[in-house]
């Protein structure tokens, strides 16, 4: 199940950051919302 909404999590913040960011910021930006999908899905407790 973590993994579900690890790859939805980075997916959905990645398309975002793609289509809101110039492109250079939005590839900076996969860092961070890697680190945060991580937290979202193993760390948080949320699911």
């Amino acid at each position: 199940m973590e993994k579900k909404i690890f790859w939805a999590a980075f997916i959905i913040l990645g398309l975002a950051a793609d289509l809101f960011l110039p492109l250079w910021w939005a590839l900076a930006a996969t860092i961070p919302i890697a680190i945060f999908s991580w937290w979202l899905a193993y760390r948080s407790d949320w699911f």
